[in-house]
């Protein structure tokens, strides 16, 4: 294979997003911290899935407008940093190819170094040992070897190669990831990309069901079902089996059996080959198709749907769809009835005590989301439109969000958007805190940042997985504290662990306190712990917030 044209691409890239789906999971767990939020592969699969139903939708693709499907579906469903950053690779791979009429290995090389410059572009302090890295060693063995390798197939086996070399020494890179006993996340998810689309070019078929809205695009609200009773589905069970014959099955067989299935159904499918017969019937009595598929042979993979079941479950997800489109689009009305003001403020946060808060102090739009699941670029840009104000500060509250944010701004053009670097709500909240509307933007922006730097966040949660980090042995059930530059404690209960990490925290200068207890602590749990540490630390104040924060049991903040 010397060329690869716009239709071998397109299956290419989705065989590629099929296998990043696939080990999604797999990629979570190789997170270096032991949380129950592991979310690389979930990150990198929502990013490329957006892309990938864009790209699937083309039904006679050119490179020019596969291009922009993949660049345009990544850009804005791009999720976490490890997600901007594939999002990155796409919108630097595409650039280079988009004007060709065919893909050669020199193309591919030239569009390689591109993407892995483009990505090295837009992460403020790239760090070495991460997908960044992984990127940049294929790019660099594709330029080594384009000249002399004109097959694309060995081409690319090559650089695979030298992809999962230099995934294999990312631990020597970093040395959390050498203590933690594994290889970068992101680094790992970018290979399992390129060896589907690998996959791809040797003729994989795959296919992408899901019912989610490509990047960007507008709906229509849903079609109103509610006029098709249930009752007028004549046969109501889905029916499927495969008769593994133990005799010929002849043609007099086949038409003997659609005969009798017709008598008790409708979309009847049979197809016979050789030794096996694959069925497909509406009926009402399953049972008697079973009972006349056993007189040819012996049942396999039999299923059953119940299709006035379904047909209602269907109705309940229209209406509440069709409610949610209705509530966005008076949300929508209500903000543009209203006089654009200067100053808007958008917080990611998870758990209602916590938005609360963030509403309480100023935020116009609460977008849900944070450690469990990171917000995408089109979520924010879409908070952003229900925001009437010139200027919009975004408090992302979360490191892995603040890629998203920066590429959001980047991309809206009627509205100037600043983006507070908050790595943790309680730094999002000391932020919004000290914003002045007597300052210039700049000078919020300055002294909202200087704010943050006198907080200390720790975050309780629980290990899902036996590993060492940092020295800390820890046992999969454990209960961990995690602070701002890394693991604080790990202990067997949720209070031994929270005072823990306060000793660690708290010093001379700390004055306050706030515990935000989540979903999983009573409030008479929390009051006890704020006792013990009051007492335990009786120098500062000690302050206590229903957060209602899903994973984490505590949020700490130590000002």
């Amino acid at each position: 294979m010397n060329t690869i044209d716009a239709s071998l691409l397109q299956k290419a890239f989705l065989a590629g997003a099929a296998n990043l789906e696939a080990n999604k999971e797999w990629i979570n767990e190789l997170n270096v911290f032991p949380v129950p939020d592991g979310d690389t592969g979930t990150n990198m699969t929502l990013t490329i899935m957006a892309a990938a139903r864009e790209a699937a939708a083309i039904s006679n693709p050119t490179m020019d407008s596969l291009s922009k499907a993949i660049s345009s579906g990544s850009l804005r469903g791009a999720r976490g940093n490890s997600g901007v950053i594939l999002s990155q690779l796409f919108r630097g791979f595409t650039k280079e190819i988009k004007q060709c009429d065919a893909i050669n290995t020199d193309i591919l090389s030239k569009a390689m170094t591109r993407a892995t410059e483009t990505a090295y572009k837009a992460v403020m302090k790239p760090k070495e040992g991460t997908i960044l890295t992984v990127a940049r060693g294929m790019s660099e063995k594709a330029a080594l070897i384009a000249e002399k390798e004109t097959d694309i197939l060995a081409f690319c086996q090559q650089v695979i190669e030298e992809g999962d070399r230099v995934l294999s020494q990312t631990p020597e890179m970093l040395p959390v990831l050498k203590e933690a006993g594994v290889v970068d996340s992101g680094g790992q998810g970018l290979m399992v990309v390129v060896k589907g689309c690998l996959e791809g070019l040797m003729g994989k078929e795959v296919s992408l069901v899901s019912e989610e809205t490509p990047s960007g695009e507008k709906t229509a609200p849903p079609a109103d079902r509610s006029s098709i009773e249930t009752a007028n589905i004549k046969f109501g069970y889905c029916t499927e089996f495969i008769i593994n014959t133990d005799r010929e099955f002849t043609s007099q067989d086949e038409e003997e059996l659609k005969t009798y299935l017709e008598g008790i159904g409708d979309s009847l499918v049979v197809v016979a080959d050789e030794d096996m017969v694959k069925v497909h019937v509406h009926t009402n009595h399953p049972g008697l198709a079973f009972e006349k598929a056993l007189t040819y042979g012996s049942l396999s993979r039999m299923k059953i749907d119940n299709m006035r079941e379904e047909h209602e479950e269907r109705l309940i997800k229209d209406a509440e769809k069709l409610a949610a489109s209705q509530k966005a689009a008076r949300e929508t009305a209500k903000v543009q009835a209203q006089e654009m003001k200067e100053f808007g403020f958008i917080a990611v946060s998870a758990g209602e005590g916590l938005s609360h808060i963030f509403k309480g102090i100023g935020a116009d739009c609460i977008i849900e989301g944070g450690q469990t699941m990171n917000p995408s670029t089109e979520d924010i840009l879409t908070a952003v439109n229900q925001v009437n104000a010139r200027r919009i500060f975004i408090l992302p509250n979360n490191k892995n969000i603040i890629l998203a944010a920066e590429q959001a701004a980047k991309m809206e053009e009627k509205k100037e958007l600043f983006v507070v670097p908050s790595a943790t709500i309680p730094q999002g909240i000391t932020a919004l805190i000290n914003f002045s509307p007597d300052l210039s933007p700049e000078e919020n922006m300055e002294n909202m940042v200087q704010e943050m730097k006198r907080v200390k966040t720790g975050q309780i949660t629980y290990a899902v997985r036996t590993t060492a980090v940092e020295g800390i042995e820890i046992h999969e059930g454990d209960i961990i504290a995690i602070g701002d530059q890394g693991m604080l404690a790990a202990e067997k209960d949720i209070p031994s662990a929270a005072l823990k990490a306060l000793q660690a925290m708290i010093d001379e200068e700390s004055e306050l306190v706030t515990l935000y207890f989540g979903t999983g602590v009573s409030q008479s749990e929390a009051e006890a712990l704020q006792k013990q540490a009051q007492g335990q630390f009786p120098q500062v104040e000690i302050e206590l917030q229903n957060g209602g924060q899903p994973v984490y049991y505590y949020l700490i903040s130590v000002e």
